[in-house]
């Protein structure tokens, strides 16, 4: 063993890192036990990723963990919910979240990644650390408090996307609206929550104090851009400077508004958009036709179209006809087990649409794929086999036109659209996890703590 210490003790410092870079967390951690030098070589990829289900659960790591910790962390999954015993020390100390989230970033100064699920807004002063967060390109930023309690404010959303230097992918979940960019939403029906108190957000230096949704739109670096459950009924959509250049369009449904209502606003933002996405996920139908004529539609790069579980089967057809202006080559379908059947008629539907309209009717379409979400529910044999007999009649469907095609269960990283994919992306082993599998809060502070 003393030989073997002795040999790692003579590599060069380069040679160490490349081994721990291969080792998975656990083994990282076992391995930085062996002394201090190794555990010395362990910190950067142990605090590499790391995630926080709870804001005593941060606090507790801004106390445990050496702030000097935080600078190797790239990838950040933070929560300032209250965990199950943690209210009342909460309600107590109003700013306690604010002072954490920002203490933690402050510190993390080569995040690429961040996921914020906020209980709510929080203060001002959390915008200040996005300034010097030189490396972060993908944000994810959520309210995981009911809405109409604890809303998260659209000023306070945008005004850190647009301070962010280099951010280039933004995934926004139940925002809620300003009350003073939205005036008109107050005390009407149907009822939407709004934001009051707001107005002290301090103005941005480029947005000044348009701090409303569709201001996103000027972030000049931003190429992909998720909204979900969040109203997007601001008319300034059609109005406001474009200045980037998205490729990927992702846009949810309110779920305070009609269907028709959700559709006119995906509608409106995808004609100010249009023109550089090639990849859009659609949940509400499309039925302004200008989309289907190639000469005018505000999607001519328009390659790769998902539609959503939520999106209404009955639609699908029409909706298909009126995109046909855009190069559409990949179209995929997500569903439940309990409408695969439906779904793969409408698809049977729309390839015959295809067939009678001609070989210049979606020419370049090249692959149709659907996507099932388990739901764990027992089926009798007989809609077993309904549902094996409609996804094979949609594959022969597809060969029979040569298109490329597969119909089978969600894994579940790809299971986004049921719970809300990932705001890191897809599992990672390497993945420093202060939340454990069964939702029991958890701190890993090697060395100077034992686990909480």
């Amino acid at each position: 063993m003393a030989l073997l210490s002795s040999t790692w003790h003579t590599l060069p410092t380069e040679i160490k890192l490349a081994i721990v870079d291969n080792l998975d967390l656990n083994a990282t951690r076992v391995f930085s036990r062996v002394d201090a030098q190794t555990y010395k070589i362990c910190v950067p990829s142990i605090f590499k990723s790391v995630g926080i289900g709870s804001l005593v659960l941060l606090q507790r790591f801004l106390e445990n963990v050496p702030r000097t910790y935080c600078h190797y962390i790239q990838e950040l999954d933070l929560c300032t919910r209250p965990g199950s015993n943690d209210e009342q020390s909460v309600h107590h100390h109003p700013r306690a979240a604010s002072d954490a989230v920002f203490s933690i970033l402050i510190a993390s100064s080569r995040l690429k990644r961040l996921a914020l699920r906020m209980a709510g807004s929080l203060d001002k002063n959390v915008i200040t650390p996005f300034t010097y967060l030189q490396e972060l390109k993908i944000l994810t930023i959520t309210n995981c408090s009911e809405e109409a309690h604890s809303p998260l404010s659209e000023r306070l959303v945008v005004s850190i996307a647009a301070t962010t230097p280099s951010l280039e992918q933004l995934f926004l979940d139940r925002i809620t609206r300003s009350k003073l960019h939205a005036p008109e939403l107050e005390s009407v029906y149907p009822y939407v929550p709004l934001v009051l108190g707001d107005d002290d957000i301090p103005d941005h230096h480029i947005l000044g104090s348009e701090l409303s949704l569709p201001s996103l739109l000027r972030i000049p670096t931003l190429k992909k851009l998720t909204i979900r459950d969040t109203h997007l009924g601001d008319s300034r959509w059609t109005t406001v400077p474009v200045a980037c250049r998205l490729e990927v369009l992702d846009l949810g449904s309110c779920y305070h508004e009609t269907e028709e209502f959700n559709g006119l606003c995906t509608e409106r933002i995808m004609a100010a958009v249009g023109p550089t996405v090639n990849e859009f996920s659609l949940t509400t139908s499309v039925s302004d036709t200008v989309f289907a004529t190639p000469a005018v539609t505000p999607l001519p790069r328009l390659r790769k179209l998902h539609i959503s579980p939520f999106f209404p089967v009955e639609s699908v057809v029409d909706t298909m006809s009126n995109l046909a202006g855009s190069p559409i080559e990949s179209l995929s379908m997500q569903c439940y087990e309990d409408d695969v059947v439906d779904v793969c008629s409408a698809l049977e539907d729309f390839l015959s649409l295809r067939v009678e309209r001609g070989p210049d009717f979606y020419k370049k379409l090249a692959r149709i794929d659907v996507s099932v979400a388990e739901n764990n529910q027992s089926i009798s044999d007989n809609e077993m086999e309904e549902r094996l007999e409609a996804t094979k009649r949609l594959q022969e469907f597809c060969r029979d036109l040569r298109l490329s095609s597969a119909v089978g269960k969600a894994a579940s990283e790809s299971c986004s659209f049921l719970q809300g994919s990932s705001p890191l992306g897809p599992s990672r082993s390497n993945s420093n996890s202060f939340l454990d599998s069964g939702d029991r809060p958890l701190v890993y502070l090697p060395r100077r703590a034992s686990t909480l």
